[in-house]
């Protein structure tokens, strides 16, 4: 499956599997993805990291 919403993703699928320009960049649970700095720089966006703290 392929989805950008990483809540709906989650409540779907564990592990899932991050992937950019065809290569796997993160494979683990979405809390974890949400986390990943390469997932945040590639998929999330800066301003989704402020959110969290």
């Amino acid at each position: 499956m392929i989805e950008h919403d990483m809540d709906f993703i989650g409540r779907l699928c564990d592990p899932v599997i991050v992937m950019a320009e065809g290569s796997v960049l993160f494979e683990g649970s979405v809390k974890d993805a949400k986390k990943d700095e390469r997932v945040i720089e590639s998929y999330l966006g800066r301003g989704s990291k402020l959110k969290d703290n």
